[in-house]
């Protein structure tokens, strides 16, 4: 199976903090892989460098792009020629340290956060369209006209909406304001949000804290779902050991911003260094 996703001795600083030391690991295409680790590993970090929230300092980020590869490091330094990359259409932007995520969605990274995110005051299926500001023809002209391409343009946009309603359960609730769900339902709003944008790696950060175990449950179906049935690869960060374990074919254990194991969940349930980590005991 081919690798989506090559950091190669990722390091970053706050200051004197190393908050990521020469990370390196693969996430296969089509696969969902955890980032697991004790509060503080450096695991939000490692996302916000994969989704452009930050800049990396040093090392690569490789993201497949068919025959090639785009470093994302490189992108966001303003480094690569944008018209020899799959972003030539877009200007160069955000050389400093933060910014640039939009660069790395066209690539087709998307993601969730620890804090959901949702515009509450907008209705559900608003949520999912504003998503989709890239694919839908917006133009002000063509808008104001009600040019048949706009038309066309904002029906592919609600049908797809809706699709991903149906998915999630929740199109009997298209025109309540997403801020008036319950915990769960926003959880699974923010995640078809996210797949409206068509990303081939979708970055889910936490996505199971503060739901109760029907809602685990529930959400675990889903995720099996986008690597089977859509064939999205998954990267997930999760404190829920006993999801991880369900769902992951790779998993990756980081401490104070290195990994200090990565493999199967077997593998990794059966490492000293994990052990250690995550109870306080000694390696022998």
């Amino acid at each position: 199976m081919n690798s989506i996703l090559k950091l190669e001795e990722v390091s970053l600083r706050f200051g004197g903090i190393i908050a990521l030391n020469k990370v390196s690991l693969e996430v296969k295409d089509k696969s969902i892989t955890a980032i697991i680790g004790p509060n503080g590993a450096g695991k939000t970090t490692l996302f916000n460098c994969i989704t452009g929230f930050y800049r990396a300092q040093g090392g690569a980020i490789h993201l497949s792009q068919g025959d090639r590869s785009l470093d994302l490091v490189e992108l966001l330094g303003g480094k690569i020629k944008l018209k020899d990359s799959p972003l030539r259409n877009l200007k160069k932007k955000f050389n400093g340290f933060f910014g640039g995520t939009h660069l790395v969605a066209r690539a087709g990274v998307s993601r969730t956060f620890q804090n959901i995110r949702l515009f509450s005051e907008m209705t559900v299926v608003e949520n999912l369209l504003i998503a989709q500001h890239r694919q839908l023809n917006r133009n002000l002209l063509s808008g104001f006209l009600n040019l048949p391409g706009y038309r066309k343009s904002e029906a592919r946009g609600l049908a797809k909406a809706y699709e991903w309603l149906d998915i999630i359960g929740l199109s009997h609730l298209a025109n309540s304001p997403a801020g008036a769900l319950s915990y769960g339902n926003q959880r699974r709003l923010e995640i078809a949000r996210a797949m409206c944008t068509d990303p081939r790696l979708i970055c889910l950060d936490e996505p199971a804290a503060g739901l109760n175990p029907r809602e685990t449950d529930e959400l675990s179906i889903l995720i099996k779902r986008l690597r089977d049935e859509f064939k999205v690869t998954v990267l997930v960060i999760e404190h829920d050991m006993s999801l991880v374990m369900s769902i992951s074919d790779h998993i990756v254990v980081l401490n104070y911003g290195e990994v200090i194991a990565k493999g199967s969940p077997k593998e990794v349930q059966e490492d000293p260094k994990v052990l250690a980590a995550y109870l306080g005991t000694d390696e022998e």
